[in-house]
């Protein structure tokens, strides 16, 4: 049976950039009198390298680049300990600009963006394919220009830069360069800490809300960015892509910038400019996940000083009344239960009544938490969805307890 690959062809179709014919001559506004880039010559043919380098006072909206916090809590939260362990010049920022956005086989990275911390400052380079051809040598520029690598820093890279890349090698029959490299992709990271807060966590919506940097008016949207690139194909006029080379740009400097804040955030929160409770209390869930329960505390009761909407401040004080019972203060658990007890919270009196169950030993008082939360449960204005699970278990556990307090109230009598 022939394969789809054959098919294709018999078709005139074009699976990838392989066999693709020389490109036609062009006249005029070709890449090269529009960006100032250089011809880079690799084994394997030429390709056209743009670079430059943004000075240690560059500041991306509100925040340099020089990263000089440490990765220890983000290597931590990623589960990557090689990260803490990074030559700071060997962490490498990568973004493609690519022939389509939905990946697979047929699609390719014509534009290849890389930063670098470097004594001067931050250098970018960026590796452009004039036409699919020269693909095999922008492989080989981009595994060049990786070297010396420890970790690789991405933006979505996981989900799409890093396998389209790696693809792309394995096609061509190269050595993928960076198989053995940390990856550290921020998307994962900054939902986690800005989720609660931001409708959007694209690096654009961070840029303007976490970062306060705005792009100008060069920057095209992602998604015009693959047709820009066949246009150019078509026609040889280079002059859209200086806005392509731009958004590129632009992602790789935010991402450094991005790096930077949140390693700083990260190291000392509750010392860093933090504006929203609701970050604080972000930081705190994962310094809890992480096991750091003193800091997660700490931070729960700062967010707690701070604004936050009625939904969050009752879930943050039932995250840290259970954190400070996992802790052993349950002085400081029963406090903030009895708070969120007078505003009629269920689990509120649910746990008071554990408490005077199985510590206190004081059944009549964990009998009358009960039937508070019964009575809660059971009113009209209770969500329904909830109602009768909430009922059974209390019921059950009102049952327990007047067996429990009848015994006690006899064995004191005899």
């Amino acid at each position: 049976m022939p394969r789809l690959s054959d098919k294709l062809k018999s078709l005139g179709v074009q699976v990838g950039a392989q066999n693709i014919p020389p490109p036609k001559p062009r006249r005029g506004n070709r890449i090269e009198e529009i960006i100032a880039g250089r011809n880079h010559a690799t084994s394997l043919g030429e390709t056209f390298v743009v670079e430059q380098t943004y000075p240690r006072e560059y500041r991306h909206g509100q925040v340099t680049l020089p990263l000089d916090a440490s990765l220890q809590t983000i290597a931590e939260w990623a589960n990557e300990p090689r990260l803490a362990q990074c030559e700071t010049g060997n962490l490498v920022f990568l973004d493609t600009e690519t022939s389509g956005l939905a990946g697979g086989t047929g699609t390719f990275a014509f534009l290849i963006g890389l930063g670098r911390f470097v004594d001067e400052g931050f250098r970018l380079t960026q590796i452009f394919m004039r036409d699919p051809i020269e693909e095999p040598a922008a492989l080989a520029a981009l595994s060049e220009f990786l070297q010396p690598l420890d970790a690789l820093v991405t933006f979505n890279g996981k989900a799409f830069d890093a396998p389209l890349l790696r693809n792309r090698h394995i096609v061509n029959g190269h050595t993928v360069p960076f198989s053995d490299a940390a990856h550290l992709d921020l998307l994962p990271l900054a939902r986690r800490l800005w989720r609660d807060r931001l409708e959007s966590r694209a690096l654009g919506s961070l840029e303007q809300h976490i970062l306060g940097a705005t792009r100008t008016e060069e920057e095209v949207p992602g998604w015009l960015i693959p047709q820009i690139y066949f246009d150019y194909l078509q026609s040889g006029d280079a002059r859209q892509l200086k806005g392509v080379f731009y958004h590129n740009a632009m992602d790789v400097v935010a991402m450094a910038a991005l790096l930077h804040h949140i390693a700083a955030m990260l190291n000392d929160p509750l010392n860093f400019a933090i504006e929203h409770g609701i970050d604080i209390v972000a930081i705190g869930k994962l310094f809890e996940n992480l096991g750091r329960w003193n800091d997660a505390a700490k931070l729960y009761a700062r967010g707690l000083e701070l604004d936050l909407s009625e939904e969050s401040f009752r879930e943050t004080v039932r995250r840290l009344a259970y954190l400070q019972r996992r802790r052993g203060e349950m002085s400081s658990a029963i406090e903030l239960w009895q708070s969120a007890a007078g505003t009629k919270q269920v689990y509120a009196f649910v746990e008071l009544a554990k408490y005077y169950e199985h510590r206190a030993r004081d059944y009549a008082v964990a009998i009358e938490h009960t039937r508070t939360a019964l009575t809660i449960v059971t009113a009209s204005d209770f969500p329904r969805d909830t109602r009768k699970q909430w009922v059974k278990d209390l019921e059950h556990r009102l049952k327990r307890l007047e067996t429990k307090n009848k015994r006690s109230s006899t064995n004191h009598a005899n």
